[in-house]
């Protein structure tokens, strides 16, 4: 098994992110991890992004718009590396 954090893929050096989520050097604990799993955007912020998505769908989005709902791909794009981080925390944790 490669050292904790290392990918089997050939990587020679551990991202800033995989150190900073290391349960053994990092901030990571199962007990975050277990709350980063079980996050999900409230019915509020799900609906406008929603809302914002029809919109790029459709080519309406207003510049203004368009920034925001960029912004949240982005959010969603770390948000969802950070929940397969603390899935696997959680799996190796379990095994």
């Amino acid at each position: 098994m490669p050292p904790s954090g290392m990918y089997n893929c050939g990587m020679a050096s551990v991202s800033s992110l995989d150190r900073f989520l290391d349960p053994e050097d990092g901030c990571l604990t199962p007990e975050v991890a277990r709350r980063i799993v079980d996050w999900r955007p409230d019915d509020q912020l799900r609906k406008r992004i929603d809302e914002l998505g029809h919109k790029a769908n459709e080519g309406t989005l207003t510049p203004d718009e368009d920034e925001e709902y960029r912004e949240y791909i982005d959010e969603g794009d770390v948000i969802a590396l950070l929940q397969a981080k603390a899935r696997r925390l959680l799996s190796r944790s379990a095994g």
